[in-house]
């Protein structure tokens, strides 16, 4: 299952080995560094492995790339907020190009909104951020480790301007099923697993990420109750863009620009 897989790229492209076998290759030009390159990976699960040799990026960051690309190519001069951005792949590119980019972290410890270690403190289940001040959010596989997902959407729609939007990658491993709360956390803020503690990597703490959710396929009704958002999914197969495994749909949250939805068109 790949609730049991760190959804964290490893860093083991240094450990790789000539004697590995190759699963699958194709050439191909990389959406996020725009080299020409040949896409490897040396294990069958793609998602995690599926690798560019020049930035070192997987699937679902090069999906998230290529959505972005598509609907929104002005997103350089947009206002973005990335929550636990990682260091190199999407992050990277759009931390390097966007005029006004502010990536954020989580420290419980600390006062929220502040800065730390370059990025600013926040709390996604009450964000700092003024309303209406934000174009786009970016999450990547962050949505099945928070506790409270309905307020989470209800913040972040609470943030975006109308027509702005929450463009994110999260793991759907119920598919076909409705969505399996792993974790709560209780009112003395300690926490209650009701199935079998799973993690995965954090890079700002060793001990990894609390699986607080098996998201399944109500998730886009899940969104649309908690805030008032239409989510659209972008499916991509594409080898020449190295574009290939499970559970790497983009999801692309809108918060609309006029109350009523009937006379919204997309």
């Amino acid at each position: 299952m790949v609730a049991l897989r760190s959804v964290l790229r490893k860093a083991t492209w240094a450990l790789k080995t000539p004697n590995k076998p190759v699963v699958l290759s194709s050439r191909g030009t990389c959406p996020i560094c725009k080299n020409h390159v040949r896409f490897v990976a040396d294990d069958p699960w793609l998602r995690d492995h599926f690798i560019c040799p020049s930035c070192r990026s997987i699937p679902r960051e090069r999906a998230l790339m290529a959505v972005i690309d598509r609907l929104f190519p002005n997103w350089p001069s947009l206002s973005i907020h990335e929550s636990s951005p990682g260091g190199r792949g999407a992050s990277f590119r759009i931390a390097s190009e966007a005029n006004s980019y502010i990536p954020s972290q989580y420290f419980p410890d600390e006062p929220t909104g502040s800065v730390i270690r370059g990025c600013r403190n926040e709390n996604l289940e009450a964000l700092t951020f003024d309303d209406a001040s934000l174009d786009l959010y970016i999450t990547q596989d962050i949505m099945e480790h928070v506790f409270n997902p309905s307020l989470v959407f209800k913040e972040i729609a609470r943030t975006l301007r109308p027509g702005g939007a929450h463009v994110f990658t999260v793991p759907i491993v119920l598919e076909g099923q409705s969505s399996k709360r792993r974790a709560e956390r209780l009112f003395d803020g300690s926490i209650n697993n009701l199935l079998p503690a799973q993690y995965h990597g954090n890079p700002v703490d060793y001990q990894g990420s609390l699986v607080t959710i098996d998201w399944g396929d109500d998730i886009c009704q899940a969104i649309a109750h908690a805030s008032g958002m239409t989510t659209e999914v972008y499916v991509i197969d594409d080898l020449s863009r190295g574009i290939r495994a499970k559970c790497i749909e983009v999801f692309v949250s809108r918060k609309l620009i006029d109350l009523c939805p009937a006379i919204i068109h997309e």
